[in-house]
C-alpha cells in the first residue's frame, strides 16, 4: 500500500479506518492455499472525482482482499486508476464497457486483483440472455439493464469463474425478479455446457434483494446457487444500517469445502462519519465512500485432495 504524501488528517482517518476493518476479522490469505474475495458497490465510482482522503480509504479497504468485484464503476476510470496507484504495482484490473443509457447508468463492472495471489485466465465477457429465432432475427424476451460481467481466474490449483451483477431497482420487487431469475437460469445453463470454461462459478454483486425471506432470494437460489455457510450463519446486511441483504455472494456447490467458515461485511461506516470526514453529512459521505458495505468470503484454493477423492469415488 502506498499511502505516501498524505496529510495528518488523512493519516488519522486511516488509523480509525484500520480499527473498523479489524472488527471484520478478515484472516490473512495464504499463497496457493486461500484467497479473500469481496464484492463492493462503490456508489457512482468515477461519476464525480472523489477527495484524496476517500481514495486512500477506499484503497485501504480494497487492499484487505485478493480479488474484488466492483459494481457501479462509471465511464470515467480516473478514480479507479488513482486507487490502483495507491494499491501498488502488483494490482491489475479487468472491466466491462459502460452502457450508454439511463438503464445502464453509464456503469461498468470491474474485477481488481493482486496478481501475486490471483491469475487472470483470459476469459472476460458480458453475459448475454438466451435468444430465440423470430423470422430472420434472434431476439431475447428480456434484457438486463446492466449486463452481468464474468471473468475466469486461478489461484493455487483452483480455477473458477466470477459473475458479477447489478440488478435494476425498478418500480417494485417484481421488476427485479425477472432479471434475477434470468441470472440463475444463465448460470445453470453455463455450468451444464459441454465446453464450459469452468463449472466452478461464483456469483456476486448487488442484487437489490432486501432479505433472505424475499421472493427475490428464492428466485436467485431456484437453480441450485447457495450462500456459503459463513455468510448464511452471520446473514450480514450490506447497507450502512446493516439491515438489508442487497449484496450477495453465491456459488454452485461443486466443492463446498472451498468456502471457509470466515466471511462477512466491512463496516467502514460504524455510525460515525466524523473521524473520517469531519463535518460531513451522511449523503455526502455515501458519495465519498459508498452506501454499500463490502461483502467478503475466504476461499480455500488448495483443492488437490478433493479432486483425488472424486477420482477414487468415480
Amino acid at each position: 500500500m502506498f499511502h505516501s504524501k498524505i496529510s495528518r488528517e488523512i493519516a488519522e482517518g486511516l488509523v480509525e479506518l484500520q480499527k473498523r476493518i479489524s472488527e471484520a476479522g478478515i484472516p490473512s490469505s495464504k499463497l496457493d492455499e486461500s484467497i479473500n474475495v469481496a464484492t463492493w458497490n462503490i456508489r457512482e465510482f468515477g461519476k464525480k472525482k472523489r477527495s484524496e482522503a476517500a481514495m486512500h480509504y477506499i484503497a485501504e479497504i480494497l487492499g484487505q482482499f485478493d480479488l474484488i468485484g466492483i459494481v457501479e464503476l462509471r465511464d470515467d476510470l480516473g478514480d479507479l486508476k488513482r486507487v490502483l496507484n495507491i494499491l501498488g504495482p502488483y494490482w491489475r484490473a479487468v472491466y466491462s464497457d459502460m452502457i450508454r443509457d439511463g438503464g445502464g447508468n453509464w456503469e461498468r463492472i470491474a474485477y481488481i486483483y493482486d496478481k501475486r495471489a490471483v491469475v487472470f485466465n483470459g476469459l472476460a465477457a458480458e453475459a448475454n440472455p438466451p435468444r430465440t429465432k423470430r423470422g430472420k432475427e434472434y431476439l431475447s424476451d428480456i434484457s438486463w439493464w446492466r449486463s452481468p460481467y464474468y471473468a475466469s481466474f486461478r489461484s493455487g490449483n483452483f480455477d473458477f469463474v466470477l459473475l458479477t451483477v447489478h440488478i435494476r431497482w425498478g418500480e417494485n420487487e417484481k421488476d427485479r425478479e425477472e432479471e434475477i431469475s434470468l441470472v440463475a437460469e444463465w448460470v445453470d445453463a453455463k455450468r451444464k455446457e459441454k465446453n464450459a470454461e469452468d463449472k466452478d462459478i461464483i456469483v456476486m454483486g448487488d442484487f437489490n434483494i432486501p432479505s433472505r425471506k424475499s421472493p427475490l432470494f428464492a428466485a436467485v437460489t431456484a437453480r441450485g446457487l447457495v450462500i456459503p455457510a459463513a455468510l448464511l450463519k452471520k446473514d450480514p446486511g450490506s447497507n450502512l444500517e446493516k439491515n438489508k441483504r442487497y449484496d450477495q455472494i453465491l456459488h454452485c456447490p461443486i466443492y463446498p469445502e472451498n468456502f471457509t467458515n470466515t466471511g462477512g461485511v466491512v463496516d467502514f461506516y460504524a455510525g460515525d462519519i466524523e473521524p473520517l470526514f469531519p463535518g460531513m453529512e451522511k449523503t455526502a459521505f455515501t458519495y465519498q465512500m459508498s452506501d454499500h458495505l463490502p461483502l467478503w468470503i475466504q476461499i480455500n484454493t488448495n483443492i488437490e485432495s478433493q479432486r483425488l477423492d472424486q477420482i477414487i469415488q468415480g
